[in-house]
C-alpha cells in the first residue's frame, strides 16, 4: 500500500500578507487552490470488484464504462468523487465504513448521478463565473483597506464583495446534491438494488460529522442538510422491493477486511477481526496482520488454510507468493504466483509478480524469454507502469540485449522523473545499432524528453 500524500492548499498570491487568512476559504470555492495530491492504491482484487459493482450503474445511467476508470484513494475519510473523463475515485475509508456492497453501490450511484447530470462541467463554468465576477472587487476592497491602515476593514470588504457570489455557488451545489440523490435512487431501482444502503451510509456521514463537531449550517455548506437527504432516500427505500444485499457480498467483505488490515496496525486488525472470528474475511485480515508482524509461521499456516477452503481464489495464492518473495523463498514464490496466474490468466498484476520472482531466481534463456513476453503484455495494457519497465530492462540485460535494455531503462527513468538519465539511456539505444522499430521508439522518447525540457529552459 502507498502512503497517503498530504493534501495541500495554496492561498491566493496577491501579496497582502495581512489578509491571507481571508483568502483560504475563497480559494476553495473559486477553484484557485493548488491541485490536491492523491495517493492512489493499486490492488487488482479491489479494482475488479469495484468495476463489477460500478459497471451496471454506469450502464443504467447510459454512461460509457472503461476498465481502469475507477481509482482507490488511500484516505480514511468517508468520500467518493468524480472527475473529467467519468473517472470515479473512492476512498478506502468509504469501503471500510460500508457495511455491505449495497451501501457502497449507493455511494457509487450517487456519484454517477453527478456524471449523468453534467455537474462536473457545470461546476467548472460556475466557478469561472464567480471568479471573474469577484476578483476585481476583492482586489479593490483589499487595497482600500491597506491604504487606510485597517486590516479588519480590508477583510470585511473582501468577504462582503464575495458573500453573494459564494452563496450563489453553494446554492448551485446544493441543487446538484439533491439531483444526484434523485438520480441514485432511480439508478438503484434500475439495477434492482434497494436505496436502503445509501440511506444507511448518509446516516453514517451525519453521525461522523456530529462526532467530529462539524456543524451543519444553512449557509457556507457544500451539501444540503443530511437530515433532508436521509429522509428522501429512506422514503424511497420504504417503497422499494429490491434486495438490500449486493450480488457479491462475500467478495465485498473479503476486500473490506483486506484493505483494513493493510492500512491499519496489526493490533487494530485483531480488535476488529478477533481470533474468535473464523470467517474467511476475518482470517484474511488476520493473515495479513501476522505477515506485517513477521510472524511467518502463523501467517503461512493461515494462508494455507484459506487456500484449502477456497482453492480457486487466485488472491490467496498471490498473498502466499508475496510472503515467500519477501522472506527470500523465491522458488515457492514463483510457484504461488504461477498458480495465481493459472487461475486468472489475463491478470497483469500476476504477470508482473511472477516476472519479478522469476528474475530473482537465476532464470535460464527459456524463462528469460517468458519474462520478456509477460512484461511486454503488461505494458501493452499499461505502458505507464514504471516497475514493469525496470524489470524489462533487467530481463533484457540478462539476455545481453543492450539496446532493448537501455530503452526499457530509459522509459523507467522518464516515468520516475529522472529526465537527464532517461535522455542518456535513450541516446545509448541509438548507439547500439537498434532495429528500425526500436530506433523509432527511442526517437519518440527523445522527442517527449525535449518537449519537457524546452519549457524549463524558457523559464
Amino acid at each position: 500500500m502507498v502512503e497517503k500524500t498530504p493534501q495541500r492548499l495554496k492561498s491566493l498570491q496577491i501579496g497582502l500578507k495581512k489578509l491571507a487568512c481571508s483568502f483560504v476559504l475563497l480559494s476553495v470555492f473559486l477553484n484557485m487552490a493548488e491541485a490536491h495530491a492523491l495517493s492512489i492504491i493499486s490492488d487488482e482484487e479491489t479494482e475488479i470488484f469495484l468495476h463489477q459493482t460500478l459497471r451496471p450503474v454506469f450502464k443504467a445511467a447510459g454512461v460509457t464504462f472503461h476498465p481502469g476508470q475507477i481509482y482507490v484513494v488511500n484516505d480514511n475519510e468517508l468520500n467518493a468523487f468524480v472527475s473529467d473523463g467519468n473517472r470515479m475515485f473512492v476512498n478506502i475509508g468509504t469501503i471500510i465504513a460500508a457495511d455491505s456492497q449495497n451501501e457502497l453501490t449507493g455511494v457509487l450511484a450517487h456519484e454517477t448521478g453527478h456524471i449523468q447530470g453534467g455537474h462536473i462541467l457545470r461546476h467548472k463554468i460556475r466557478a469561472r463565473e464567480v471568479q471573474t465576477f469577484s476578483l476585481a472587487s476583492m482586489l479593490v476592497g483589499g487595497i482600500a483597506g491597506i491604504a487606510s491602515g485597517r486590516a479588519d476593514l480590508s477583510i470585511a470588504a473582501i468577504l462582503g464583495s464575495q458573500s453573494s457570489a459564494i452563496n450563489s455557488m453553494l446554492t448551485y451545489q446544493v441543487s446538484e446534491e439533491r439531483s444526484a440523490d434523485e438520480a441514485a435512487v432511480n439508478l438503484l431501482n434500475k439495477i434492482n438494488q434497494s436505496p436502503k444502503g445509501l440511506a444507511a451510509f448518509l446516516d453514517k456521514i451525519q453521525q461522523r460529522n456530529k462526532m467530529q463537531g462539524i456543524a451543519e449550517q444553512s449557509y457556507y455548506r457544500t451539501h444540503p442538510m443530511t437530515d433532508e437527504r436521509i429522509a428522501f432516500v429512506q422514503k424511497a427505500a420504504e417503497h422499494s422491493k429490491a434486495p438490500d444485499k449486493g450480488p457479491q457480498e462475500k467478495e465485498f467483505q473479503r476486500i473490506k477486511a483486506k484493505l483494513f488490515s493493510y492500512t491499519n496496525e496489526p493490533e487494530q486488525t485483531f480488535i476488529k477481526y478477533p481470533l474468535s472470528d473464523k470467517s474467511v474475511p476475518a482470517r484474511y485480515a488476520q493473515t495479513i496482520a501476522w505477515f506485517k508482524q513477521l510472524k511467518m509461521d502463523k501467517a503461512l499456516a493461515s494462508v494455507e488454510s484459506l487456500i484449502k477452503e477456497e482453492p480457486n481464489n487466485p488472491y490467496f495464492y498471490e498473498l502466499k507468493g508475496q510472503m515467500m518473495l519477501e522472506t527470500g523463498k523465491i522458488e515457492e514464490a514463483e510457484k504461488a504466483y504461477r498458480q495465481a496466474l493459472k487461475l486468472q490468466p489475463a491478470s497483469s498484476l500476476f504477470k508482473l509478480n511472477l516476472s519479478q520472482a522469476m528474475i530473482e531466481n537465476n532464470p535460464d534463456d527459456k524463462k528469460i524469454t517468458e519474462i520478456i513476453n509477460m512484461l511486454n503484455q503488461v505494458l501493452v495494457y499499461n505502458n505507464q507502469n514504471a516497475y514493469s519497465w525496470l524489470l524489462l530492462a533487467r530481463a533484457y540485460g540478462l539476455k545481453e540485449d543492450v539496446a532493448n535494455s537501455n530503452y526499457a531503462a530509459a522509459e523507467f527513468s522518464f516515468l520516475t522523473g529522472d529526465i537527464d538519465t532517461a535522455k542518456k539511456q535513450a541516446e545509448n539505444v541509438l548507439k547500439a545499432n537498434p532495429s528500425s522499430s526500436l530506433r523509432l521508439k527511442a526517437d519518440d522518447l527523445l522527442l517527449r524528453i525535449k518537449q519537457i525540457q524546452k519549457p524549463e529552459k524558457e523559464d
